[in-house]
């Protein structure tokens, strides 16, 4: 490895905590590098997330340099030789601990979360092919409007190829591609993205929406809008309005929603194959928190939401706490919903249609997410 991008990588590991997450210290020492080549950059990137993801086998009390090096080693035989590693092996060091209290844990989803992620990317819509076909290493996942999942293993500097410039695809894991489509939003109608951040769901609902209509795009922190706004217009979306909102009960408008997505901040266990380090810096207190958190924001999000209108809930966790029960007390508190069953965002034509959907990172190859949709009786 690199000597620069290994001492690089050791200096983001020495100061990550759980105020400073590692993937934020590795976008800002990246951004303020000088001379460090895309190579070098990939290479300090791996390091670290390589140390978190295997760190349940590392000798902690050895020099960091060490451990970011077994670290590789360890990911490099899992890439080779995944059954190397036993399933027993996998339950007991991949996680912490309280986990297992949480959720449902079993091996395979083990081994999902100990792979390095997968890149996805959404094409415009009816463009999929068309982006595959001038993208080297991007593959199309799908059929119909699946088609416009690409899946990407090359290795070149996306942000800075012609397309993307050009707004012909965003980076967005599959499963966040799938709320969208479970939204089902239509050219014309008015849609609330709760908790936009930095706006992938709500360029996803105006491309579904055909850039008619509009959206409401909220979030409690204007840095994360004003990302909206760039990348709206790269994408050239314009029927959005972007609104700082902190949760309260006060709503930014008092509009009625043909549908309102809350796509509430969680635990993001369902990230950690992504995101290695929230694994030893997330808490079961967490859990607890931000399950109240959710409830709070379901409950006060659906006062917006206009009879025979769409209520979404989406989640990119997996703990019980944060899914099913917030659902469940959703549903025995406000009794003018009634569950919407939508098709498998991911699988349409089987099965029935289900109001509630669990997407796991084996399944997919994406991030883990749950889904719930309700509609407002009329």
């Amino acid at each position: 490895m690199n000597a620069a991008a290994l001492a690089l990588a050791e200096r983001i590991v020495a100061r990550a905590d759980r105020a400073h997450p590692a993937d934020d210290l590795l976008r800002s020492e990246l951004k303020a590098q000088r001379g460090l080549s895309r190579d070098q950059a990939r290479e300090a990137s791996r390091a670290v997330f390589a140390c978190f993801r295997w760190r349940g086998w590392l000798d902690l009390q050895s020099p960091l340099r060490e451990q970011l090096q077994q670290g590789l080693a360890l990911a490099g035989r899992f890439h080779r030789h995944p059954a190397s590693f036993s399933d027993a092996e996998l339950m007991a060091r991949a996680l912490p601990p309280w986990v297992f209290d949480e959720m449902e844990v079993t091996a395979p989803l083990a081994r999902a979360l100990q792979a390095e992620p997968i890149l996805w990317l959404r094409a415009r819509p009816g463009q999929g092919p068309a982006l595959a076909a001038k993208l080297k290493g991007a593959s199309v996942w799908g059929q119909g409007p699946l088609a416009d999942i690409l899946k990407y293993t090359g290795s070149e500097d996306l942000f800075r190829t012609r397309e993307f410039h050009a707004g012909e695809f965003e980076l967005q894991d599959i499963t966040s591609q799938a709320v969208g489509l479970a939204c089902g939003a239509a050219p014309g109608q008015t849609w609330w993205d709760v908790c936009a951040g930095e706006g992938g769901k709500t360029l996803h609902l105006s491309d579904l929406m055909a850039n008619r209509g509009l959206i409401w795009a909220s979030d409690r922190a204007a840095w994360r809008l004003q990302r909206l706004k760039r990348r709206a217009a790269r994408a050239r979306v314009f029927n959005y309005r972007a609104v700082e909102w902190d949760g309260g009960e006060r709503l930014p408008t008092r509009t009625l929603f043909d549908g309102v997505l809350v796509d509430a901040p969680c635990s993001g266990i369902g990230t950690w194959h992504r995101n290695p380090h929230a694994r030893w810096t997330t808490t079961a207190q967490d859990v607890r928190e931000l399950s109240q958190l959710q409830r709070t924001l379901l409950a006060r999000c659906a006062k917006a939401v206009k009879p025979g209108g769409k209520l979404i809930y989406a989640v990119c966790t997996l703990t019980r706490a944060e899914t099913a029960q917030v659902a469940d007390r959703f549903e025995r508190e406000c009794v003018n919903f009634e569950p919407l069953p939508v098709p498998h965002p991911l699988q349409p034509g089987t099965g029935e249609a289900a109001p509630r959907h669990q997407l796991l990172p084996q399944d997919f190859g994406g991030n883990g997410m749950f889904i719930a949709a309700w509609r407002r009786k009329a």
